[in-house]
C-alpha cells in the first residue's frame, strides 16, 4: 500500500509544487497553471479549500514526485 496522502488546499498545493521546482506560468479564473522545464505536463491546480484525493494523486503523478515527497514539501 502506498503512503497516505495528506489532503491540502489548492494554495498549499501550489506552494508544495513550487518547492519541487515548478513555476506559476499563469492563472485563469480559479486555476493556477504551473510549468517545469523538461516536463510535458502543465499542472492545472484549482484554488479550492480542499483538493480531492484523485485530483491530487493525478497532479503528483504528472509532476513526477511521490506522495511521500509531496507530503514532505
Amino acid at each position: 500500500m502506498g503512503t497516505a496522502l495528506r489532503l491540502c488546499s489548492g494554495a498549499e498545493a501550489v506552494r508544495k509544487f513550487r518547492r519541487a521546482g515548478w513555476a506559476v506560468a499563469r492563472q485563469r479564473g480559479s486555476h493556477v497553471m504551473m510549468v517545469k522545464s523538461g516536463y510535458e505536463y502543465t499542472l492545472s491546480i484549482p484554488q479550492h479549500d480542499e483538493l480531492g484525493p484523485g485530483l491530487l494523486r493525478k497532479l503528483i503523478r504528472q509532476a513526477g514526485v511521490t506522495a511521500e515527497e509531496f507530503n514532505d514539501f
